[in-house]
């Protein structure tokens, strides 16, 4: 599996910042009050990041000769895979509550500390979902041995006269 590259994240982050604002701006064109988050989703954003890197914890341990029992690959994918996608979920969110901000901030009256409380704590807790599933993912890392084939060059042709 390939480590998540700064591109996704960035393009996540972009399309949570734009998500944020045009609901807003949606919201407050069809003269509704503005999204403010509750609680729970900065909340929940904090404790998956918690969840992530202490499921990711004992791979570490098990690929570095520090556990007492090994790992099953399988679940080692499962970690990994949780934790790549809770970084991406977790600039989705950083983003969405940028977005908001942005909107909220861009007004001609000041926002109440009521309701951008709420925006902010979810910008900063999907900016720590980021960083946890990005530590995460670097704990489910094996280390590449010397003796490793390359990518290619261990896998028989579909040609090959052993396959039929």
């Amino acid at each position: 599996m390939k480590r998540t590259r700064p591109s996704i994240l960035i393009t996540a982050a972009v399309i949570g910042v734009a998500a944020g604002f045009l609901l807003d701006q949606l919201l407050t064109s069809a003269r509704l009050p503005t999204f403010t988050p509750t609680l729970t989703l900065p909340f929940f954003a904090a404790a998956l990041g918690v969840i992530v890197v202490a499921l990711a914890i004992p791979i570490r341990r098990a690929t570095h000769g520090t556990a007492r029992a090994p790992i099953n690959p399988f679940w080692a994918l499962r970690v990994a895979v949780l934790a790549k996608a809770s970084s991406i979920i977790g600039a989705l969110f950083g983003g969405f509550g940028v977005g908001l901000a942005v909107f909220l901030l861009s007004r001609p009256v000041p926002p109440s500390v009521g309701s951008l409380g709420p925006i902010i704590a979810t910008a900063v807790c999907g900016a720590l979902l980021v960083v946890a599933g990005l530590v995460a993912e670097h704990l489910c890392t094996i280390r590449k041995d010397d003796d490793d084939p390359q990518l290619g060059t261990d896998e028989p042709e579909l040609d090959s006269p052993h396959h039929h």
